[in-house]
């Protein structure tokens, strides 16, 4: 999969920038290929290619160093709800995961698993049914599935008590995936996870969570602290599945 040119030709998250507050160079890795993250000033970084030293295209967006190791032929996706005021802007770690990145995403889509390997935070039993939900393919190529609902004892930190939460779920590019849930404080609202997959290697990646949450009734350590509290759970079942590879 990884000679296919869409995806050398598409931005990739390869370093989350809290990460590289101390650090003068960060080594990653990106469909195969070895790279280095050098700082060019105090904030601004380039990305360089191990194996020729040459410069590949990078951005910063988001709190992520993105790359891109062939030609871009579209932009970095774009996230209207990281320019509402009123909203938490969380990078919520680098999480590298001994699996295939597709499997990450897969994991991500899944509601099923919530009564099982979340229980007592994004499901419990005896709720364990997935009711059926509509899905479409959009004009741009994007994979939306909506009016997704699922019983969640504590949906976020901010939750009190249960309730169905309802979900949407878009899948923009192979590796970016997101879902938007019901606010539990503000209900007509979403709080938006964004999930970016770094394909490190055919068995390997790097799972980059970039939260948008609706400000009340929460901070950012909060909201962090509980995202890594969930992809915790999600990470040893990922590495233990097998074949690592889909």
């Amino acid at each position: 999969m990884f000679g296919d040119y869409r995806l050398r030709n598409d931005w990739h998250v390869v370093a989350d920038q809290s990460n590289l507050l101390s650090l003068d160079q960060f080594d990653a890795r990106l469909l195969g290929v070895d790279i280095t993250v050098r700082r060019k000033t105090r904030d601004g970084f380039e990305v360089v290619r191990n194996d020729t030293g040459a410069l590949v295209h990078s951005q910063q967006r988001y709190g992520y160093i993105w790359a891109c190791l062939g030609t871009p032929e579209r932009e970095i996706l774009f996230i209207s709800e990281a320019s509402e005021p009123d909203r938490h802007l969380v990078t919520a770690g680098s999480i590298a995961v001994r699996v295939s990145g597709l499997r990450a995403v897969e994991n991500f889509l899944d509601m099923a698993h919530f009564p099982f390997l979340h229980s007592g935070w994004l499901g419990e039993e005896p709720h364990t049914e997935v009711t059926p939900y509509k899905v479409e393919l959009t004009p741009t190529d994007e994979i939306v599935a909506t009016e997704c609902q699922f019983y969640q004892p504590v949906s976020s930190p901010t939750a009190k008590n249960g309730f169905m939460v309802e979900y949407t779920y878009k899948v923009f590019r192979p590796y970016t995936v997101a879902l938007y849930k019901t606010n539990s404080i503000v209900k007509t609202r979403r709080d938006v996870i964004v999930l970016f997959v770094q394909p490190v290697d055919e068995e390997n990646c790097v799972a980059h969570p970039f939260l948008c949450y609706v400000k009340e009734g929460i901070d950012v350590g909060t909201v962090r602290a509980f995202t890594q509290l969930i992809f915790g759970q999600d990470k040893p079942i990922l590495e233990n599945q097998v074949p690592k590879r889909l």
